[in-house]
């Protein structure tokens, strides 16, 4: 029976299971995301997770952002082809002009066996203008 998209691997705490709510971003592993080895480009992860991390980082400054770094990154598990992969963006801090972000990526797999955290990592994003330039983030 294939694995829900809520669900941890047989054994698993709290903590190994995704976040609640939906994922910022959710995507298919396809062959051309892989290296010449045939195993997922970690470049491909890590891109997805900008991605996902500048969307949730653009909503809550209400426009325009710019990463600026990112911290902590780990890779955990390898991402299959045909894996499902959902990015969760957990905002962390947020300063006079950035926002860190937790970017988790969690893939379900596709033989059904479950969803592990396969990659985590910091991203800070700065709330810029229409000039690029910094500007604060606006409060709630």
């Amino acid at each position: 029976m294939p694995a829900t998209p809520r669900s941890a691997p047989a054994g698993a705490s709290a903590a190994d299971a995704p976040p609640a709510g939906e994922p910022t971003l959710r995507v298919v592993a396809m062959p051309r995301d892989t290296n010449p080895f045939g195993d997922i480009f970690g470049g491909w992860l890590l891109a997805l997770m900008d991605q996902a991390g500048g969307s949730a980082a653009m909503r809550r400054a209400r426009g325009r952002v710019a990463t600026v770094g990112v911290d902590r990154f780990s890779f955990r598990h390898p991402v299959h082809v045909g894996d499902l992969v959902s990015f969760y963006a957990m905002l962390d801090r947020v300063g006079t002009s950035s926002l860190t972000y937790l970017v988790q990526a969690w893939a379900e797999r596709r033989d059904g066996s479950g969803i592990v955290k396969v990659t985590e990592g910091h991203f800070t994003f700065c709330a810029i203008d229409e000039d690029r330039r910094k500007r604060p983030v606006p409060l709630e």
